[in-house]
């Protein structure tokens, strides 16, 4: 765990380094939790947002997309939950004045209790080699029974606590299982209190009378309350689905992990319209559709898996995570939840509009359920960082950093590198760009030794390097070489626009989700 949170570190420095994240405000001393994208990190981020995008309104012709605001009515929160019932259980330790989330911190004791079960598995393997039996051991180790068992009395504790909203038992497991504060080592906790996580303001003068309203909290209500525009103006017909990537805001109290959990951040969000009844079927088919959609990226299909729910939310019938494999664990990218009819019923209530769907099939009006898959984009990028960067060592006892992207993500596709700044290399380079530049974002490097700028783009993951040198003067050949593997080969001018096209296309990952 101590040798990921090194790379962890190592990979934070790296995305201030080479131009992927800043800290927001940094001549000011920064804002805690708050992080700015620089000219690498959008690009891929915009590359993540593509992939998301074309994903579902490409690749579905029943699913549309559309950009809502972020300042909304205020009844709309007070409709959706969000004033009453979104909060999170904080408390405080006395002797550091630090507050924390009371789930988080029994989380991270259970997340310890199954380091201590892993190691116990990871020791047996090791000792017993290849005729280890993993299953069986975990079954019959008396350890591992005795870590399972402590550790399954208290998920039990915490789960029902969680569902009851229970916070004198939140507090109480914290004092039981003797819980520390991090930062102070003591175990002087304050009560539990809710704390609403929604940033508000005012909107209007002062002298007219000002209204209290909220940046939103996610973007899925600006679905909600649009769902029968979009239905009545685009002819849809149930099940049809509306995307959305936006800004939203929450006042995270227990900030963390650089951009995993920040107080501002962007989601893509699809809300997909069905027939009461039909819900858990298309909960599973989009379960296992955006699976797809990740494991096409390649960063490995055993870094992902489902976490399902087992506290609902007060609006779900069926609820789960895709957790990724970051360097501090398996954590939350993506939820996909069975909504209900809840929302459209609710804004049906508190805005007094009939938000009914007429099926010409059925020949009755229905509120419609919902299915809903919301993925965190700042969260998809650190999982794609996280799973990219590797430190190599080359023969020779040299080293590299690089970053290894899925080539339709990186930021910039292809570097062309004259050998030398002169005898008409450098113009022949301008020359391929300009053919090029349409299609893919390029770089030109003349700076430093071959080697040097090999290693540059190396670290930014730049899929393809073309060297142009003497030769390609004489044959309009040059040398590519490739990220990975590092091979070059030699192909002609003419030919590059196909190799790198074939490489960077998203069509290769679209094909790969709709097999």
């Amino acid at each position: 765990m101590a040798q990921q949170e090194d790379v962890f570190k190592k990979l934070v420095s790296h995305c201030k380094e080479y131009g992927f994240v800043f800290p927001s405000s940094e001549i000011y001393d920064g804002l805690a939790a708050v992080y700015d994208y620089g000219q690498m990190g959008v690009e891929l981020k915009n590359n993540i947002k593509k992939y998301w995008w074309d994903s579902m309104v490409l690749l579905h012709e029943n699913i549309v997309g559309i950009d809502s605001a972020i300042f909304m009515h205020p009844t709309i929160w007070k409709a959706s939950g969000h004033v009453d019932a979104f909060n999170d259980p904080l408390i405080d330790n006395k002797d550091s004045k630090k507050r924390y989330r009371a789930d988080v911190l029994i989380e991270d004791l259970l997340a310890k209790m199954d380091d201590k079960i892993e190691k116990e598995v990871e020791k047996a393997a090791k000792k017993f080699g290849e005729s280890f039996d993993e299953k069986m051991f975990r079954k019959t180790n008396p350890r591992v029974l005795e870590h399972t068992a402590k550790r399954e009395t208290l998920h039990t504790r915490f789960a029902k606590a969680m569902n009851d909203g229970n916070l004198e038992e939140l507090r109480q497991i914290i004092i039981d299982y003797e819980i520390v504060c991090p930062i102070s080592g003591t175990k002087n906790w304050t009560e539990v209190r809710q704390f609403n996580l929604m940033f508000s303001t005012e909107m209007g003068s002062t002298a007219d009378g000002s209204t209290k309203i909220y940046l939103r909290p996610e973007t899925a209500q600006g679905i909600f309350v649009n769902y029968l525009n979009v239905q009545k103006t685009g002819r849809m017909r149930l099940p049809f689905g509306i995307a959305q990537i936006g800004k939203a805001f929450r006042n995270e109290i227990v900030a963390r992990q650089f951009v995993f959990r920040m107080r501002e951040f962007e989601q893509m969000e699809m809300q997909f319209f069905v027939r009461p009844g039909e819900e858990l079927k298309w909960f599973e088919k989009w379960k296992q559709t955006r699976l797809k959609w990740h494991k096409a990226l390649g960063l490995g299909d055993k870094k992902y898996r489902f976490h399902d729910h087992e506290k609902l939310a007060h609006y779900a019938n069926a609820a789960t995570d895709i957790e990724f494999e970051m360097p501090f664990g398996f954590k939350e990218v993506e939820g996909i939840h069975s909504r209900t009819n809840f929302d459209l019923s609710n804004h049906e209530k508190y805005s007094g509009k009939k938000l009914q769907y007429f099926d010409p099939e059925l020949n009755e009006s229905y509120v419609p359920y919902v299915i809903e898959t919301s993925i965190g984009v700042d969260r998809m990028f650190l999982s794609v960082m996280s799973a990219a960067y590797k430190e190599e060592t080359l023969e020779g006892g040299e080293s590299r950093v690089v970053l290894r992207l899925p080539a339709a993500l990186a930021p910039i596709k292809l570097a062309v590198l004259p050998l030398v700044k002169k005898d008409g290399l450098p113009e022949k380079a301008r020359e391929i760009i300009d053919s090029l530049r349409f299609d893919f974002r390029c770089q030109y490097d003349e700076k430093d030794s071959i080697g040097k700028r090999y290693r540059r783009q190396d670290a930014i993951g730049t899929p393809f390097c073309i060297t142009v040198d003497h030769q390609s003067l004489e044959d309009n050949t040059v040398t590519i070489r490739f990220r990975d593997t590092m091979k070059q080969e030699r192909v002609a001018i003419a030919d590059l626009h196909n190799i790198i096209g074939e490489q960077v296309s998203m069509k290769t990952l679209f094909k790969k989700i709709i097999e």
